[in-house]
C-alpha cells in the first residue's frame, strides 16, 4: 500500500476546494450506501403484501415496487437517515488520515 503524498491528499488544508469536494464525494457515497441498506431492511416489509382488491395495483403494483421501496430508503436518508452516513463519512476520513500519517 503507497501512503498518500500529504500535498496532493484530497484534505490537505493547502487544498480547500479539493477538500470540500472530497468531503461532498464521500458524503454523497456514504448516503448512498445508507440509501442501499435501508432498501434492504424495507423490502421485506412489502414482499407479502397483496396488491388485488378494488385500490390495489395489481401486476404492475407489484413489478414496480422494488422502485418505490429504493425511492423510501433514498427519501429517508434525506430526511436526516439512521446516522449510518454519519459513521461511514467518519470512518473515510479517518481511514485517509491514517493513510497520509
Amino acid at each position: 500500500m503507497n501512503p498518500i503524498d500529504p500535498t496532493t491528499s484530497p484534505l490537505t488544508p493547502a487544498a480547500p476546494n479539493r477538500n470540500a469536494e472530497a468531503a461532498a464525494r464521500m458524503r454523497e457515497t456514504a448516503e448512498a450506501f445508507e440509501a442501499s441498506i435501508l432498501s434492504q431492511m424495507l423490502k421485506p416489509m412489502f414482499e407479502g403484501l397483496k396488491t388485488d382488491g378494488m385500490f390495489g395495483g395489481g401486476h404492475a403494483e407489484e413489478t414496480w415496487r422494488g422502485f418505490m421501496v429504493d425511492a423510501m430508503a433514498k427519501q429517508t436518508v434525506k430526511a436526516g437517515g439512521i446516522g449510518l452516513a454519519d459513521q461511514v463519512v467518519a470512518q473515510m476520513i479517518r481511514m485517509q488520515e491514517e493513510q497520509s500519517a
